[in-house]
């Protein structure tokens, strides 16, 4: 039922509610087009002398300049829209008329003015920036738009005190992670590449205690040792630094191999190996890997010990170690090479027990917990709560975990098997 008569006042107000969807839907191929264009490719489209390839560039080099301005005017014209569309169906269809209203124009907006418009853009990412890039430029250059956007971003700042929130917008690491991921999904930038960005960015959060080689693992010569006896374990190793222990287990400094040959050469090779040590750097077992590299590139040494935070040596950390952070393994004509993960014929796995948890998380897509333990092996240990004996097992996940060879206390290598009538989700937490 009809409330009042269609007026000239009501047609005009269509035209608006008309124009405002239109404009919404320009807006909305334009924020996912924009959102997916690289700086290399709008740089490309505009030396190529394309038809709106400045306006484009102009927006990628400067992203900050017009999102938002672009999100605060979609808001303007979705709440001006839906108050227009509430007025115009109150008017001519009373109360019932404007819910029906506006749950059609809820229907309405999402289908055409983001479905639509953002399904094209995610297919045709150029052809809409292109297409919006000079109607959006000329939005961010409107003086009284940039200026309110600015204030309520001034504003935001007011509320919500932090550091760094005078700059506005940030991203978050794990946003720019997707970011990388959605680029190399689109060959924007190569496998490669995408993991040496994604190594850098988590770099930062790296400690020394999860690149060292471990107490156990660490090659040492005695202190009681003479330089041929220190210079054979070198070479047997193949390693250019040793560190010197005593009884004790307090480091008494490094025996350099350069050094132990040359003192070999001249004869001398029947004295004592601590006579000839060289300055040992301790860090602690929490100290950021990226200071540390910093440290040993500006102060020009290669090894340190790791110390835990009782003073003990917990492992020892190279300049070699950092870099694989960031590369991956440098493997030399001195390394053995021992696969971290081995496939068995049935499809189970076996793990190394110093297996990183967070590539062992990456690779089989498990979700083992890291804040306890960074390695497989500390993983079964610490959840079983003992040293296991070798065949001793733990459901996690959907997986099996289990012992597969013990070295004394050290849990050596870890089979791990799929469980595929376990519920995969976390075990609940014990009183």
């Amino acid at each position: 039922m009809i409330a009042a008569e269609f007026t000239n006042l009501d047609l005009l107000m269509v035209f608006v509610i008309i124009f405002l969807l239109i404009s919404l839907v320009m807006l909305a191929v334009a924020e996912m087009g924009l959102s997916r264009m690289s700086k290399p490719r709008a740089t490309s489209l505009a030396d190529k002398g394309l038809k709106s390839g400045k306006a484009l560039k102009k927006l990628v080099d400067h992203p900050d300049r017009w999102v938002n301005s672009l999100l605060l005017t979609v808001n303007i014209f979705q709440t001006v829209q839906t108050t227009l569309t509430a007025v115009v169906a109150g008017r001519l269809f009373g109360g019932w008329g404007v819910a029906v209203g506006v749950v059609l124009n809820v229907v309405v907006f999402f289908v055409l003015a983001e479905a639509v418009p953002k399904t094209y853009a995610v297919q045709y990412p150029q052809r809409a920036a292109l297409l919006t890039s000079r109607p959006i430029l000329a939005l961010s250059a409107f003086p009284p738009l940039r200026w309110v956007s600015r204030w309520l971003i001034g504003l935001t700042n007011v509320i919500v005190r932090g550091k760094g929130l005078e700059q506005g917008p940030f991203v978050s690491e794990q946003e720019l992670l997707g970011i990388v991921e959605v680029a190399a999904e689109d060959g924007v930038v190569e496998h490669e590449e995408r993991e040496l960005i994604e190594s850098i960015i988590e770099f930062g959060d790296t400690v020394a205690r999860e690149v060292m080689v471990p107490r156990p693992d660490m090659v040492v010569v005695d202190d009681d040792n003479t330089i041929t006896q220190a210079l054979d374990t070198a070479i047997t190793h193949g390693y250019s630094r040793v560190p010197v222990m005593g009884d004790d287990d307090e480091i008494r400094g490094l025996a350099y191999t350069k050094d132990l040959m040359r003192l070999e050469r001249e004869g001398r090779g029947g004295e004592p190996v601590t006579d000839f040590l060289r300055k040992a750097r301790f860090v602690p077992e929490n100290k950021a890997v990226s200071r540390l590299m910093r440290e040993m590139q500006a102060e020009k040494f290669h090894l340190a010990l790791v110390v835990d935070e009782y003073g003990a040596i917990a492992g020892m950390v190279t300049l070699e170690d950092c870099l694989e952070e960031l590369v991956g393994d440098i493997v030399d004509e001195h390394d053995v090479e021992d696969d971290e993960v081995l496939r068995l014929a049935d499809g189970d796995y076996l793990v190394d027990g110093a297996m990183s948890i967070d590539d062992l998380n990456e690779l089989l897509g498990v979700r083992l917990p890291d804040e306890d333990w960074d390695t497989v092996g500390g993983f079964l240990f610490g959840t079983l709560g003992h040293v296991p004996d070798t065949g001793e097992s733990l459901v996690h996940d959907g997986w099996r975990f289990t012992a597969a060879e013990m070295e004394g206390l050290r849990i050596r290598q870890v089979k791990v098997t799929v469980e595929p009538n376990v519920d995969s989700r976390p075990p609940a937490d014990e009183d």
